[in-house]
């Protein structure tokens, strides 16, 4: 297949491409400076200009990028940036494959489980409502975006991504220093519910919604979340540290601001719609993610 990503060089762009490439499909990178080889072509999710040219063919697109909503404090400045580039670059990715003839059988959108809010020990999946809240708010607008796609006829699926366990940054690479110091206790409570997959097993989910007929809200989270203070220990054991020394509720909302809602909320989310169409993960289980995690 022809496959168009974008957000090729961020966390989970860098694994999926050689990921993709492994498998024989033609890979192009959506870039926004000017392309330095053949297999990008240049994009602006702002003015909405893409090259068309470099698309004609596409058989599928993987559209990931989006500004990182943890990487700065939420001001209010930022909460517009997290949304702009969102609506806008999926309202652009979007409206371009309607100009393709013809348009691509299908688009992978990245969203997030931050859909679903606070819910406490609520079991979610793809049927539960949204949640309330400025996050919730941002990602239906941002698997909005995605209609014009679909009208086209395009077979769109909302990856709704959890937190990633990855060897090089994500949830883990955020933890890992907190862990070597002895500080990966409890965060507030501790029993906020962290429903998290691995960056392996989310390539290769992302894949397999590009070969495989699911549509609308795809959960990619691991099928056993855990309560935050049980994902830590086991990381911290795999680490040979202790993971005892508590970080008070008040603590991180004054350290994290608005982002202290992801961190302390709570999202039990299971994977059903991806079980349920035969998907099979590698990292199924706590410890064998916590393993993989940290094995050099």
């Amino acid at each position: 297949m022809k496959i168009v990503v974008t957000g090729a060089s961020g966390l989970i762009g860098s694994s999926l491409v050689p990921y993709l490439r492994r498998q024989d499909h033609d890979v192009v990178s959506l870039v926004r400076r000017a392309p330095r080889n053949p297999w990008e072509a240049r994009w602006d999710p702002r003015s909405g200009d893409v090259e068309l040219a470099a698309l004609q063919g596409t058989d599928a697109v993987v559209h990931l990028a989006a500004a990182n909503v943890a990487s700065r404090p939420l001001t209010e400045g930022y909460k517009r940036q997290i949304l702009s580039s969102r609506v806008e670059g999926t309202g652009a990715i979007s409206r371009a494959l309607t100009r393709l003839d013809p348009v691509p059988g299908v688009l992978v959108s990245a969203s997030a489980m931050g859909i679903y809010g606070d819910r406490g020990d609520d079991i979610l999946d793809e049927r539960s409502d949204p949640g309330d809240g400025f996050l919730p708010d941002v990602i239906r607008a941002w698997e909005g975006a995605t209609d014009p796609a679909l009208d086209a006829g395009v077979r769109v699926a909302h990856a709704r991504t959890g937190l990633v366990l990855s060897r090089r940054g994500g949830a883990y690479g955020r933890l890992r220093p907190l862990l070597y110091a002895g500080l990966g206790g409890p965060l507030g409570s501790g029993r906020q519910w962290w429903s998290w997959i691995t960056l392996r097993d989310e390539v290769r989910a992302l894949a397999w919604l590009l070969e495989h007929p699911l549509s609308g809200p795809v959960n990619l989270t691991g099928p056993a979340p855990a309560q935050q203070r049980d994902v830590v220990r086991a990381l911290a054991r795999r680490l040979h540290r202790p993971a005892v020394l508590p970080a008070p509720e008040r603590a991180v909302r004054l350290v994290l601001g608005d982002f202290a809602v992801e961190v302390l909320g709570s999202k039990r989310v299971l994977p059903k719609a991806l079980q349920d169409s035969g998907f099979s993960f590698e990292h199924a289980d706590l410890e064998s993610a916590a393993r993989w995690v940290t094995t050099d």
